[in-house]
């Protein structure tokens, strides 16, 4: 099945919501498990590992470490909804930290332009939006690219390859470090906005969003549920770790 045909249309009268839970420190918990499993991964695939490329191991390991990358940026985003930890200054320095880690993302300027694709989802005010009727996947991303990517981060982007390189062989740091960036960049905006808010959409549809079809497994490796992008939009106090129950909920 084409990857575009698991994404449909939820009609509003399906669209059952989950109750608000209390946090406690589980969300601090999948928000450290993610750092340290992508910072230990990257610490063994640039200083120990020496890949062997007629093997399949490294291309597994460069998917591996795209998925922790995607995990680094979930984070941060579920931050922006308040859902990391309930203590405020916590929630907000994890998500500091894990946009930063994300190829240097700076949080405060990422917060306001996200909670302003919410309320204007589909919209010219919507900086994820694509003005084209059907904009084609390249040329939405790059307006994507030019409204979030800033010159100090691909300067600082820079400056961190040419120290990295000095301490760990280049082929790995390129491999490791900087091909799943940018994977983990594609695969945020293929899963998580081009396929949910592409095309026309029912007038009933008031987040503009389709859904990935049921299928946990799928949904988790492809991008942490937010494949269940209407379930975000019409839930955004869940995090990304209980998105799954809004979709059996509808």
């Amino acid at each position: 099945m084409p990857l575009a045909q698991t994404y449909t249309s939820v009609p509003a009268a399906l669209a059952r919501r989950v109750q608000p839970a209390p946090l406690g420190h589980r969300g601090v918990a999948m928000a450290l498990l993610i750092i340290g499993s992508w910072a230990a991964l990257l610490t063994f695939l640039l200083a120990f590992y020496r890949p062997d490329w007629a093997t399949p191991w490294p291309y597994l390991l460069v998917l591996a470490q795209t998925h922790l990358y995607t995990g680094l940026f979930i984070t941060a985003h579920d931050a922006m909804h308040g859902v990391v930890s309930p203590r405020k200054w916590l929630n907000n320095a994890l998500g500091m930290v894990t946009a930063l880690l994300f190829a240097f993302n700076w949080f405060p300027r990422m917060l306001p332009k996200h909670h302003q694709h919410h309320r204007h989802v589909g919209t010219a005010a919507d900086p994820d939006f694509h003005n084209g009727r059907h904009p084609g996947f390249l040329f939405w991303f790059a307006r994507f690219a030019w409204n979030y990517v800033t010159w100090w981060q691909i300067a600082l982007m820079a400056l961190t390859y040419n120290l990295l390189k000095l301490a760990f062989p280049m082929a790995n740091v390129i491999a490791f470090w900087m091909v799943p960036a940018v994977l983990a960049t594609l695969q945020l905006f293929f899963f998580g906005t081009y396929l949910p808010h592409r095309g026309e959409h029912a007038p009933d549809n008031a987040h503009k969003s389709r859904s990935q079809l049921r299928q946990h497994v799928w949904a988790f490796v492809s991008c942490y549920f937010f494949g269940y992008h209407y379930e975000h939009h019409d839930q955004p106090y869940l995090p990304w770790w209980r998105l799954w129950q809004a979709k059996e909920a509808g």
